[in-house]
């Protein structure tokens, strides 16, 4: 897992500079054709897989303190000195064709706010998946257990 930059100062500036949060937040896949980094910023600078079969442009949505638990793990770790927030496992299942439908597969999961203009919303954190990913019909792709953590070096 890994901040941006941008992601570490939004955090900040939500917690300590009274910027209004985000109502909701958005978890999307995105190919291995830009790396993202520290800093990386936006979504236009990175390039989504292709929407359809069960994959919708801008990724998937979710709430903080919703009832579907959304971000659903809390840990203060004082053995590692760390904290933890854990997103609830994200699933999409491949209908009517492969997840993505056309080019390459997912290699990075993204979380971004909820700017209504996809290309717009800032960049908050990147999982590396490792490898790209893709799901035939009747497959799914899914992100288990993303956590986010602040710790002091």
């Amino acid at each position: 897992m890994l901040w941006t930059n941008r992601g570490k100062l939004l955090m900040l500036d939500y917690v300590f500079g009274g910027l209004t949060l985000p109502d909701s937040f958005f978890v999307a896949l995105v190919t291995a054709d830009v790396v993202p980094t520290v800093d990386t910023n936006t979504f236009s600078q990175l390039t989504e897989i292709a929407d359809g079969n069960g994959y919708t442009e801008g990724g998937y949505e979710i709430w903080p303190g919703d009832s579907d638990n959304a971000f659903d793990v809390f840990t203060e770790d004082d053995v590692n000195d760390r904290a933890i927030v854990q997103i609830k496992d994200l699933i999409w299942t491949a209908t009517g064709g492969t997840i993505p439908v056309s080019g390459d597969g997912a290699r990075y999961a993204i979380l971004t706010d909820d700017q209504a203009v996809v290309a717009d919303r800032q960049i908050i954190a990147v999982w590396d998946l490792v490898s790209d990913r893709s799901a035939t019909i009747g497959h799914v792709i899914s992100l288990e257990n993303c956590e986010l953590r602040l710790v002091e070096p």
